[in-house]
C-alpha cells in the first residue's frame, strides 16, 4: 500500500463582504433584447450558448457562448441576443463587490468579458442554482464558498482585482423583481406575477419596492417601458397601437396616459419632435 500526504499551511481565512441578490437561468428568443438599465450591484453572466452583444451609451461589446461577463455596479447597459443564434445565460446579481483590469485600456468602461473553462464554469454556476432552488438547510453557506471560488479562480487567472464597495442594501427580492422586470418588461407583469416570481408576499414587495427604489414596482415597469418606447418612436416608424402592443401596454390608451405621466408629451408630440431635431 502506498498512499500521499499533503500537510496545509497554517492560513486564516477571512470571508469576502458580499451578498448574493439573486441567479437566474435565461434563453431568449432571436433578436430579443433588453432596455438600457443601471443597478447598484454587480451583475455577472455566463453564457450557456449563443451569440449577442451588451450595448453601452458609447460602445457595443459582442459575447458568445463561454464568455464570463462583469457589469459593475452604475454602468449603463442593455443585453441583446444574435437574430441568428439567440442567447442563453446564467446570470447572478451580487451586491458589495466591483472588479477592475488595471492594466487594460477599457478598464474605466466597468465592463469586462473572460473565457474560462466551460465545464468548470458550468459545474459551479449549476451548483448554485440547485442551491437557490432547492434552498436546503444552510444552502446561502454553500452558495458564499462557491462564488468565493469563482472569484479565486478570476484573480488566478486574469488578475482580476476584487474590491469592497459601498452597499445601498437593496432588499434580495426586490433586486430579483428589477431584474426580472429588465428582462420581461414586454410580457404582461402583474403585482401578483412579480411576487410570484421572486417567492414573496405581494403587500411586502411592493412596501420594499417603493422604500428601497422610491416607486411603486409597476410605476418601476411602466418607467422601462416608456423608456424603450422613446427609442422606438425615434429609430422606427411603427405605429403607436404597434409600439404600444409590443412594450407591453394592454391598449394604446393606456400607454399614451403612461407616456404623458412620464414626459409630459403625448408620443405623437414626442416623435414629430425627435424626427425634426433629427433632420436639423
Amino acid at each position: 500500500m502506498s498512499y500521499e500526504v499533503y500537510k496545509m499551511k497554517d492560513f486564516s481565512v477571512e470571508k469576502m463582504p458580499f451578498k448574493l441578490l439573486y441567479i437566474t437561468h435565461s434563453e431568449y428568443d432571436k433578436g430579443w433584447h433588453s432596455t438600457q438599465h443601471t443597478h447598484h450591484f454587480t451583475e455577472l453572466f455566463y453564457i450557456v450558448k449563443g451569440k449577442g452583444a451588451f450595448v453601452l451609451p458609447q460602445k457595443e461589446i459582442p459575447i458568445k457562448e463561454n464568455d464570463l461577463v462583469i457589469i459593475n455596479p452604475n454602468v449603463e447597459h442593455t443585453e441583446k441576443s444574435n437574430p441568428q443564434d439567440s442567447l442563453e445565460y446564467i446570470a447572478l446579481g451580487i451586491e458589495g463587490l466591483a472588479f477592475s483590469l488595471p492594466k487594460e485600456m477599457d478598464s474605466s468602461v466597468g465592463l469586462y468579458t473572460y473565457q474560462g473553462d466551460r465545464k468548470d464554469m458550468l459545474f459551479y454556476l449549476q451548483k448554485l442554482l440547485v442551491e437557490v432552488q432547492h434552498g436546503d438547510a444552510e444552502y446561502e453557506i454553500v452558495c458564499q464558498n462557491i462564488i468565493e471560488i469563482l472569484i479565486v479562480k478570476l484573480r488566478r487567472e486574469k488578475n482580476f482585482k476584487v474590491e469592497q464597495i459601498e452597499t445601498k442594501n437593496v432588499n434580495k427580492a426586490v433586486a430579483f423583481a428589477m431584474h426580472y422586470i429588465n428582462q420581461n418588461y414586454r410580457d404582461n407583469i402583474t403585482l401578483d406575477k412579480l411576487a410570484k416570481v421572486a417567492h414573496i408576499n405581494k403587500y411586502y414587495l411592493a412596501h420594499s419596492f417603493k422604500k428601497d427604489m422610491g416607486v411603486s414596482p409597476i410605476d418601476y415597469l411602466n418607467k422601462i417601458r416608456v423608456h424603450e418606447a422613446q427609442i422606438l418612436l425615434e429609430t422606427t416608424d411603427y405605429p403607436i397601437s404597434y409600439i404600444a402592443e409590443i412594450i407591453g401596454f394592454s391598449s394604446q390608451s393606456f400607454f399614451a396616459q403612461a407616456f404623458k405621466r412620464s414626459t409630459n408629451e403625448t408620443p405623437s408630440s414626442y416623435r414629430k419632435a425627435a424626427k425634426s431635431k433629427g433632420s436639423v
